[in-house]
């Protein structure tokens, strides 16, 4: 656990991204397409954003308890999050047997132990297997995300692809070439995408949330393409512009979040501009680069 004991004053923040070329969010209702609104914007939801910020955190050294199953921690051996979730109910259970800890309760462990926990909350809900019962446990974490929405409706771009090897050979014909294979890729040419998020001081108490998580946050939103590409998204089409982080002098903050998120306007072009509130002067962040980023991954 850090060394504050929880998140001092309200935080808003808001992060500006590039998309060059790139599907940066497909929806599998639609074939994959980049997911976009009734009124053609397009969309980033706030699950892809927080996968993206666990996978930073991980990468920082965070123990993170909603690891996708392609990038688990080295020595993480666990397939699904129940069986992660019950190791640990183990070792709470004998710590608290010999009273190294006063309690093994899930609500006040589960934060301590897991980063992505104490920061987004989460739903323990799983069956109980023989000879012991289940848990149904719910957790608020004091983080939250919106989507990303583009400044300006995006007109993705489709592309057909064509798979021309054999999957298997043909035992009759080993020399027979097998049937093409069709497929399509889509992405987005260019677009500016704005999110906004906000962490809550009140919830922040209830998982133990510090100004040094907050810290880390900051800085996996920072970063957050680092080591993310795939062929949707190869590297250099995804790139963090700017991230504009208000603190404020406060527990409760001295303007409302929908104020703070309304006092950034973002241009077509990725600039922007920034109303005035009072002395609620917000860091105006560059991406995370040279030294900074060199040491930041463990």
């Amino acid at each position: 656990m850090n060394k504050n004991i929880s998140l001092s004053n309200k935080i808003d923040f808001a992060v500006i991204v590039s998309v060059k070329r790139a599907n940066p969010n497909g929806d599998p209702l639609n074939g994959n397409r980049p997911r976009q609104t009734y009124d053609g914007y397009g969309e980033i939801s706030d699950v892809c954003l927080k996968r993206k910020i666990r996978n930073r955190l991980q990468d920082m050294g965070e123990s993170i308890f909603v690891q996708s199953d392609d990038n688990r921690a080295p020595g993480d051996d666990f397939r699904s999050l129940n069986d992660r979730f019950k190791a640990a109910e183990v070792r709470w259970k004998q710590a608290e047997k010999e009273n190294k800890i006063e309690s093994a309760d899930t609500r006040i462990n589960a934060p301590k132990e897991w980063f992505d926990v104490r920061a987004f909350g989460q739903v323990f809900a799983f069956k109980g297997g023989e000879g012991s019962d289940g848990v149904s446990v719910g957790i608020r974490g004091p983080v939250t995300i919106q989507s990303a929405f583009s400044v300006e409706p995006i007109t993705p771009d489709s592309l057909q692809i064509v798979k021309s090897v054999n999957l298997e050979t043909n035992e009759k014909e080993p020399n027979k070439k097998g049937s093409d294979t069709m497929g399509m890729k889509h992405r987005v040419d260019k677009g500016i995408y704005v999110t906004y998020g906000a962490i809550n001081t009140q919830l922040a108490g209830k998982t133990g949330f510090s100004d040094d998580d907050a810290e880390q946050i900051k800085r996996a939103l920072q970063s957050l393409f680092v080591n993310d590409a795939s062929t949707a998204r190869p590297e250099g089409s995804m790139e963090v512009l700017k991230v504009i982080w208000w603190k404020h002098n406060c527990p409760n903050g001295q303007y409302a979040s929908v104020k703070v998120h309304r006092a950034l306007k973002v241009k077509q072009d990725g600039s922007y501009e920034l109303d005035t509130l009072g002395d609620l002067v917000p860091e105006q962040l560059n991406p995370l680069e040279g030294k900074e980023l060199e040491g930041l991954y463990k």
